[in-house]
């Protein structure tokens, strides 16, 4: 089986998330293509986590297994933000769909499947339709297009589009509730590589309490101001946030650059407690299921702090208002007096996980009623 992912990560970056793994498993079927696009001039001047590897845009490369390829643009096309503008917008994404890369549609036209990932992927459906209308199509919603706020282009083809996929694997019930109705959906949650115990010793850290966060989704650098003088005797470690470290950050904070996903596992399994800083106070219920720095904290049995909505039925989590100091004080303290519980939930590995997106009727926890 040849494969195709279209995406906005690349598979040669330093973070893992869950497309990686998926392109890992589908590369096990047979030849595997990663196209990542969306990347630009722009995406410099946004810290996008692609420009460590900005030398080996636009070509080809096998990495792993996996043939990749980061398609850099003098410009992509961005959200405008305002209906104003929408006839600017759909003229970037139009052209940009237009000038597509002769990379892509020749892979296109190899492959057996197709994988879209939530973003702006799925603006290329109606060129593999056209392309290879025989390729079975595949989206993979690893969030909400209107959490990732997405170009109104982009959600206007995605509900264009989206009927006619082969299916729609959404990673939480909490998010396919926000689009009911559509026969193809299906609840495929993320997938865990329980071979991460085997890379997380030793310890990285000298004798006290430490705190963890590691990735840049949602962060939210208020957290540690606020927690770094309400704990001075804690040390917090900030792992690949995307920023610098904040003006305001206190001596006890430290702020590690993007590193391989390995060399996070050992400042997790070791910490005292895990955090998930967002930003958001509403931020989406459907993170509770989806967030793969709370699962490897579960995994590990850290307590963990995050946005009281999506604490969830997690014993081990503890809940806090962004922004309000006594909120975040009361969860940090209950959760470095907290036990380090065993693991909260058995998790797909990445295998299961991939063999329900290709064949989702062949198994009935993929069924949305199943999973409510």
């Amino acid at each position: 089986m040849r494969s195709l992912m279209i995406t906005a990560h690349d598979y040669r970056s330093r973070r893992k998330v869950n497309i990686h793994f998926i392109a890992d498993e589908l590369a096990k079927y047979g030849p595997t293509h990663f196209f990542s696009c969306q990347y630009s001039l722009l995406s410099k001047l946004k810290l996008d986590v692609r420009r460590s590897i900005d030398k080996q845009a636009n070509k080809v490369e096998l990495h792993e297994g996996v043939n990749c390829y980061l398609w850099k643009t003098t410009l992509h096309p961005i959200n405008m933000r305002k209906a104003l503008f929408s006839p600017i917008e759909n003229f970037m994404f139009e052209r940009y769909i237009h000038n597509s890369s002769p990379v892509l549609l020749e892979w296109i036209k190899q492959v057996d499947i197709v994988f879209f990932e939530s973003g702006i992927a799925p603006i290329f459906f109606k060129l593999v339709q056209h392309l290879n209308p025989r390729a079975k199509t595949v989206y993979i919603a690893s969030d909400d297009l209107e959490t990732i706020n997405v170009a109104s282009y982009v959600r206007a083809t995605f509900a264009q589009v989206a009927p006619q996929m082969d299916a729609l694997c959404f990673t939480s019930k909490h998010m396919i509730d926000r689009r009911p109705g559509l026969p193809n959906s299906y609840v495929i949650p993320h997938g865990f590589d329980y071979s991460v115990e085997d890379h997380a010793d030793p310890s990285p850290y000298g004798l006290g309490r430490h705190v963890v966060s590691v990735g840049s989704m949602l962060f939210d650098p208020k957290f540690f101001i606020i927690a770094a003088k309400l704990f001075p005797d804690v040390t917090f470690h900030v792992i690949g946030s995307g920023m610098n470290a904040h003006r305001d950050y206190g001596n006890n904070v430290r702020v590690y650059d993007e590193m391989p996903h390995k060399k996070t596992l050992p400042y997790i399994k070791h910490a005292t407690v895990g955090v998930a800083p967002y930003r958001l106070a509403d931020v989406p219920k459907y993170l509770c299921d989806t967030s793969m720095k709370l699962m490897q904290y579960d995994f590990f049995r850290l307590p963990a702090v995050c946005p009281a909505g999506i604490v969830g039925d997690y014993p081990s989590r503890f809940g806090f208002i962004p922004g309000d100091v006594e909120s975040i004080g009361n969860a940090l303290r209950a959760a470095l007096d907290a036990p380090h519980l065993p693991p909260q939930r058995m998790h797909l590995r990445w295998s299961e996980v991939v063999a329900r997106m290709l064949s989702p009727d062949n198994f009935a926890d993929t069924k949305p009623e199943e999973c409510h």
